[in-house]
């Protein structure tokens, strides 16, 4: 077991796995579209003011408790609060990554057949096959099931090779390869006829779009693209060593994980002004919008567009891929821990688990009257109960129980590495997880439901 509990091998690992859970399907599809339609540059700006005054702290957090744990994140939280009931809040954080595992592997496994529909040129059309030729995919009982099977076997393949071997492994390998389609892509985007256009609504900000809505919206975006509440930040800082520098390290992952935003507006922004497509498309940008983009912009019977499309999606399955090994990491820690099984048993365990939920999350997409709870279909259930209650309410809870509960002489100790890094931002980081972001997290979860 102490073997499993190796820290990274190198910095650079710890950086680029970490950054890899964070880097995700948010930073590539959520991101632009919650940026096109909030208005763009102003948007961005207050989304890195989020990321420094809520997502860095809240990350040192769980930082903090998953090193001092070294362990899965229940029995992180569980040292941490003596065994009180705080312990259930590292329960919650498990729990929240194994759902959202199952129903995320779901949209991973659609960026493989749109992978695959793209070599075989299957997405050129007029805007309505691509649309129907969405529904057609994304509703049948089979194919999607198919894609699901095959992410979860590559997740799992990974997964069983431990953090060394597997995680930190194919992080070095999928997150360069990762930034280098994207530049690729960045570049042929801004090479297009008007590409400028796309530039400026992306860098130039227009604050007479802002109100509390937009507030709201950057706040829970930095929420969901740095992983916070799902386990994810906890399990891997428990691989962490005790040299490591926790805020340091929070701001190195931010910085890539937002980059990796920005890139991606400027890979879609500038080819969708250059083909006259509205920026705010909404959830549909990535599957229905962006594959007309690219058969226009790039001229999709060509050896470009061809490419381009490819290039695209490989690069979204990637980011599914390495946050789906982080989330796949938090159930199967604490599974082979807390029932003392082997890494792999317990893996397996996780894939079969998040594979039948997976698989009812893309069956009820279908229209079975079986798989609909309360008007809704399991996929979008299991969306709103995750993203929509226990990330906001595992996050607030651990400000709490950090900020307030946790000896401070322990924060303080993890904070600067018993006292070998500067303290000067304590105080900062302390008054934030113990009063802003509270307050922040509380704002996002009233505003969801319409209250504030």
């Amino acid at each position: 077991m102490s073997e499993e509990r190796a820290s990274f091998a190198s910095k650079a690992g710890m950086i680029l796995a970490t950054a890899g859970g964070a880097v995700g399907l948010g930073n590539v599809w959520r991101f632009p579209y919650m940026t096109g339609e909030n208005g763009g540059a102003a948007f961005i700006l207050i989304y890195i003011g989020c990321v420094v005054l809520l997502g860095i702290p809240c990350m040192v957090s769980e930082f903090i408790i998953g090193r001092h744990g070294a362990a899965n994140t229940f029995r992180a939280y569980s040292k941490l609060s003596g065994g009180n009931a705080w312990r259930w809040v590292g329960l919650l954080g498990v729990t929240t990554g194994f759902l959202i595992t199952g129903y995320y592997a779901v949209v991973a496994g659609w960026c493989l057949q749109y992978i695959y529909a793209s070599i075989i040129g299957q997405l050129h059309g007029s805007p309505e096959f691509v649309q129907n030729y969405f529904h057609n995919f994304s509703t049948d009982p089979f194919r999607p099931i198919f894609w699901l099977a095959i992410i979860l076997c590559l997740t799992l393949f990974v997964i069983i090779r431990g953090v060394r071997g597997g995680i930190e492994k194919a992080s070095k390998l999928m997150m360069p390869t990762l930034f280098v389609l994207l530049l690729v892509i960045v570049v042929a985007s801004c090479m297009l006829p008007n590409a400028e256009k796309g530039i400026e609504f992306l860098f130039k900000p227009d604050f007479t779009k802002v109100n509390s809505s937009v507030f709201l919206g950057a706040l829970g975006q930095s929420f969901y693209s740095l992983s916070i509440a799902m386990g994810c930040v906890a399990t891997y800082a428990s691989y962490y060593s005790r040299q490591t520098n926790l805020l340091q390290s929070a701001v190195q992952v931010s910085i890539v994980d937002t980059l990796v935003a920005i890139l991606a507006g400027l890979m879609i922004f500038p080819a969708a002004f250059s083909v006259g497509i509205s920026p705010d498309s909404g959830p549909s940008l990535v599957f229905i919008t962006l594959p007309n983009v690219f058969s226009q912009a790039f001229g999709g019977a060509s050896i470009v567009g061809w490419l381009v499309a490819i290039m695209f999606y490989i690069l979204l399955a990637l980011a599914a891929i390495t946050s789906l090994i982080s989330l796949h990491e938090v159930s199967t820690s604490f599974i082979y821990e807390e029932f003392h099984l082997t890494r792999k048993t317990g893996a397996i365990i996780v894939t079969i688990s998040t594979f039948i939920i997976g698989a009812f999350c893309s069956l009820s997409l279908g229209g079975y009257d079986y798989l609909q709870i309360g008007g809704k279909s399991m996929f979008d259930l299991f969306d709103f109960v995750t993203g929509q209650l226990f990330l906001p309410l595992g996050g607030f809870l651990t400000c709490i129980f950090l900020g307030w509960f946790v000896p401070q002489k322990i924060v303080k100790d993890e904070f600067t590495n018993w006292g070998t890094v500067s303290i000067r931002f304590y105080g900062i980081y302390l008054f934030l997880v113990r009063y802003f972001c509270p307050l922040a997290i509380l704002g996002i979860f009233l505003h969801q439901f319409g209250i504030v």
